[in-house]
């Protein structure tokens, strides 16, 4: 993790090896310990031993660590990669109030568009450097490409139609917390610098082979240790209804992926039931997927193997709705990336019918194009899904119900998810479930 671990070292001791204080905007600054608060740990937790803590909580000292040297230029790849729901909302915070400069890589669309002011694209053949969020590059290059094809349209209506757009998205845009440097960027944007992008979306439709039935999915006191003999959850019980959307929550993705792998059928949990409905199919979306893709079969021959029809021309068909065209459908599937190993597991998904989706991380390894794509899936699917994801936007847009697995018990609401995380009284129940002693062994 970056950090040089001292046999009976202190939490508190590992940050103030790197300093003591860091300035914030506007000539406010943090002590080391109100960084560490700021990163979720309590006073008292930064003089627990750094070799107790869990790795969740070590991703947040690694993050603290770095953070405490006060650079002035931070270049982040992927820094949202693995984070815990609670951490990625303190680092976003952290770096809206960070005075320096960053140069972040991230597929968090959220994140992009809360602490970016610019989007750089690279695309034609050439980098390109736009005002504004991920969400305005996006939009804005889809209206333009929109514009393109419509041959009927005069080109004094077309650029009104993006100037209309760009002060639609400045007004609104009002409420961030990037909101005045972002519309004087927006202010200065030359409509004409607004470009059709080349990207491809892929195709993601789910479409049930039948409806749900009344019985969905009913948990009763569910438990499970890992491996090392870590409780990761204990006292999950909820029953699923027609309809629902899950997100799953905690803070350790260890705990999610063994809860999944149990409700999935892949793993057994310590105690506990889980009893699926007679009329329910589900489709499983692992977070760890290659234990799939052993054999050197070609895409066609693999994917051929989940599909009732076995016709060459039925199969690329759903190869080419995830973008696999021409000749790569040839490709060996033991050689594929992270990302098209992903959409080959949606291609399958796709192929099975299911009524009811479970998806652990279904946005890992994904480009921001699969990612859109699959978020508006999940937007149009009408039953029921249980997922994990850090991907603040796709659990806010799809989920209609929140549940927070702990080690002492389970939270759980039917709302939004920004209606969750803004809940105080939630956050009060969520830090003392975590803060049981049990929780920290």
């Amino acid at each position: 993790m970056g950090i040089q671990e001292k046999p009976g070292q202190k939490v508190i001791e590992v940050i103030k090896e790197f300093g003591e204080y860091i300035p914030l905007t506007k000539g406010r600054k943090i002590s080391a310990g109100q960084l560490l608060e700021r990163f979720l740990f309590t006073r008292k937790r930064q003089y627990d031993f750094v070799e107790k803590l869990s790795g969740g909580e070590r991703k947040r000292l690694y993050l603290c660590a770095v953070l405490i040297q006060n650079p002035n230029f931070l270049i982040l790849d992927e820094p949202t990669n693995d984070l815990d729901i609670v951490t990625l909302n303190v680092l976003e915070n952290f770096l809206l109030d960070f005075p320096g400069c960053l140069i972040v890589v991230s597929h968090d669309r959220h994140f992009l568009d809360s602490v970016c002011t610019h989007v750089v694209d690279i695309d034609f053949s050439k980098v390109q450097l736009y005002p504004g969020n991920y969400t305005f590059w996006y939009e804005s290059s889809q209206l333009a490409l929109r514009q393109r094809s419509d041959q009927n349209k005069k080109t004094e209506d077309k650029r009104k139609e993006l100037q209309d757009f760009v002060e639609r998205f400045s007004a609104n845009a009002s409420k961030s917390r990037q909101a005045t440097s972002r519309k004087k960027l927006l202010d200065k944007l030359v409509i004409e610098n607004i470009q059709p992008s080349t990207r491809k979306y892929p195709g993601i439709i789910f479409r049930p082979d039948r409806d749900c039935g009344d019985q969905i999915l009913n948990i009763e006191n569910l438990s499970k240790h890992s491996a090392e003999g870590q409780l990761l959850f204990s006292n999950v019980s909820f029953t699923l209804l027609k309809g629902d959307k899950v997100a799953i929550l905690s803070r350790e993705h260890s705990a999610i992926t063994a809860f999944m792998d149990i409700i999935a059928g892949e793993a057994q949990a310590d105690s506990g039931v889980v009893e699926w409905g007679s009329t329910i199919t589900t489709a499983y979306l692992p977070n760890e997927n290659n234990s799939y893709f052993k054999l050197d079969d070609n895409l066609i021959d693999w994917l051929r193997q989940y599909s009732r029809d076995k016709d060459e021309t039925y199969v690329r068909g759903f190869l080419g709705k995830m973008l696999f065209s021409g000749e790569e459908v040839l490709k060996k599937c033991n050689v594929l990336s992270g990302g098209e190993k992903v959409r080959c597991m949606i291609s399958r998904m796709m192929l099975n019918g299911a009524n009811c989706l479970l998806l652990d991380e279904p946005t890992n390894h994904l480009d921001l194009e699969s990612i859109t794509a699959f978020n508006n899936a999940m937007k149009d699917w009408k039953h029921a899904a249980l997922f994990t994801s850090h991907d603040h936007e796709f659990v806010h847009t799809v989920a209609n119900r929140i549940i927070e697995i702990t080690p002492s018990g389970i939270i759980d609401k039917r709302m939004s998810y920004d209606e969750y995380l803004a809940d105080k009284q939630i956050k009060a129940q969520r830090e003392g479930m975590y803060s049981d002693a049990s929780v920290l062994k």
